[in-house]
């Protein structure tokens, strides 16, 4: 089975569109239109904007998912068996799946991005990625240390959020076996902090038609493969809040004996699936060259 799956935000770094746009004169022209769908001109973020630019939400959410809508649409139409995506990304697994039109996708994930900057900017909040130690002891501590276990990556990795007085302690205190590196993002994201964005995106999707998927695609809500379209989008809206449960996506992938191919910005979800999905393989989509061996995967 041939899976496209969208990265989160994160993915990102400066100017990774470049060498795409350059070898495709018509990505450009789906970017464009893209860019008129989410109010921000993607060319420009992609190519030439700097890395401060770039790591903002309301230009990273937007920015990642555009692109790989766009070169998937580009250089694979047609070729997935299935899709996945991380985070953010689901916005455009649910494109590729059909579920949501692209311009719907960017839509959305533009009130998305511009909710949770506002939110974020309520409270003094942050991320911090947790690399070893006993998965049980580390979710523990996060909890004795009054912060949400918000990303579950599998393979050894979880994401801690919360307030930076909170993460502060847990970087001075990491539990046995670990190490936590803070992130540089906004805000607590995938925790009860967000719940002010789960109501704007709640409300600009009720006016959204969700059609059912016509490949298969599962949720980062807990693993699953959805069947319906319109319980997917709800997944998808009230996950702003939740925690990613890649891990249990990953369980899935390996399960099928998935082939995935990693829509750019690309690099973490084939590293992670290489470490924590045995049954499935991955290839991350990094430069031109890649797309050739996507026959051979």
């Amino acid at each position: 089975m041939l899976v496209f799956a969208a990265p989160g935000q994160g993915s990102q770094s400066q100017g990774f569109l470049a060498p795409w746009i350059e070898a495709s004169p018509g990505l450009a022209n789906r970017l464009a239109a893209l860019s008129e769908a989410c109010d921000r001109d993607l060319i420009q973020l992609g190519t030439a904007a700097d890395e401060d630019t770039i790591r903002q939400t309301d230009n990273a959410q937007r920015l990642i998912v555009g692109s790989a809508i766009a070169i998937y649409r580009e250089f694979f139409q047609g070729q997935a068996q299935a899709a996945v995506g991380h985070s953010v990304g689901e916005f455009a697994a649910a494109a590729i799946a059909g579920i949501i039109s692209d311009e719907d996708a960017m839509r959305l994930v533009s009130v998305r991005a511009d909710a949770m900057a506002k939110a974020a900017a309520l409270q003094a909040t942050t991320m911090a990625a947790i690399l070893g130690g006993e998965p049980s002891e580390v979710e523990a501590k996060i909890a004795a240390s009054g912060l949400y276990s918000a990303n579950f990556n599998g393979a050894g990795q979880l994401v801690a959020a919360g307030s930076k007085e909170n993460m502060a302690n847990l970087v001075a205190n990491p539990p046995e076996k670990a190490r936590v590196i803070e992130l540089k993002v906004a805000g607590a994201f995938h925790t009860p902090y967000m719940a002010p964005a789960v109501e704007e995106l709640a409300e600009a999707a009720a006016g959204v038609v969700a059609s059912d998927p016509e490949i298969p695609i599962w949720t980062n809500f807990d693993g699953s493969r959805v069947d319906s379209g319109s319980t997917f989008l709800e997944h998808i809206i009230a996950q702003t809040a939740r925690p990613v449960r890649w891990d249990l996506c990953m369980e899935q992938l390996s399960n099928e004996t998935a082939k995935v191919v990693e829509l750019p910005p690309a690099g973490a979800l084939a590293g992670l699936i290489k470490r924590g999905a045995p049954g499935a393989s991955a290839l991350a989509l990094k430069n031109l060259e890649d797309v050739a061996k996507v026959d051979s995967l």
